[in-house]
């Protein structure tokens, strides 16, 4: 088994969203969740050819495997590009969903569509019950979008009003389990036109995530323009994720670089 660490997005020397990349690895995926848990990092991606040659990128985090995460994509597509292979075709283990990695002027990008999102009506009192800020009116209408894990997105006035966030993780977890939604993601817009984000998806919050690429494509989908999104700085890790909106797709790019390799 060969197993390298990355980190993603990160802005600092030495920091970024951690992903575990995964060759040779066990293959059922009690085994995969196993290690995943065992290893406790944000996110692992197992690498695997499929009988007819293609690759497959299988997604774990600690609590649960994952339809899509792009940070691990990241992760991956650092390992699995070269100056003799610049793109490369591949597909999610769980949803046999097609993703393109790219190699570009020495960054590499994630190209992925829009995918269909769950029909649920989600008010502005339900948004404000799920982050614990009752009477605090949102900066735009709720909205779940997706590019493979489905989000719910709440913009909220601005900086200081995200950072002070302190959501009900357990009713985002019981709400997103019954509705099929990857839970929610709040975001404002920065004066300097950048964004800036907090993922809730976990019931623990010294878990929450670093940097979230399914939602930065979210919101792309969302906006319909590229971005720039800030997201981390709380949690001791800055991260900075960048977005194109290209022909009706979306690319997904940011720092990757190897920690270390076993």
């Amino acid at each position: 088994m060969q197993v390298q660490e990355l980190l993603c997005f990160g802005i600092a020397a030495g920091g970024g969203n951690a992903a575990l990349v995964v060759q040779h690895g066990p293959a059922r995926a009690e085994q995969r969740q196993q290690f995943a848990t065992e290893r406790n990092k944000p996110a692992c991606v197992f690498i695997d050819t499929a009988d007819d040659g293609r690759i497959v990128l299988d997604y774990f985090y600690p609590h649960k495997r994952s339809p899509l995460c792009l940070h691990a994509t990241l992760a991956a597509a650092h390992m699995l590009l070269s100056a003799q292979r610049p793109q490369l075709e591949v597909r999610t283990a769980m949803h046999d969903q097609p993703l393109s990695l790219i190699l570009q002027d020495g960054e590499v990008f994630i190209q992925l569509t829009p995918q269909a999102a769950p029909d649920v009506a989600v008010t502005q009192e339900l948004a404000a019950q799920l982050l614990t800020a009752p009477g605090r009116a949102l900066a735009s209408p709720p909205v779940i979008a997706s590019v493979g894990s489905p989000k719910l997105l709440l913009e909220v006035a601005d900086s200081a009003t995200l950072q002070g966030l302190t959501p009900d993780l357990a009713r985002i977890t019981d709400w997103g389990r019954q509705h099929g939604v990857s839970g929610c993601y709040a975001w404002c817009r920065r004066p300097d036109g950048a964004l800036e984000g907090r993922n809730f998806n976990h019931l623990d919050p010294a878990a929450e995530d670093a940097a979230t690429g399914v939602a930065a494509g979210a919101l792309t989908v969302v906006l319909k323009t590229g971005l720039i999104l800030y997201q981390g700085a709380n949690v001791g890790t800055p991260c900075r994720l960048r977005t194109e909106f290209r022909d009706e797709s979306i690319l997904i790019g940011g720092k990757t670089v190897v920690r270390s390799a076993t």
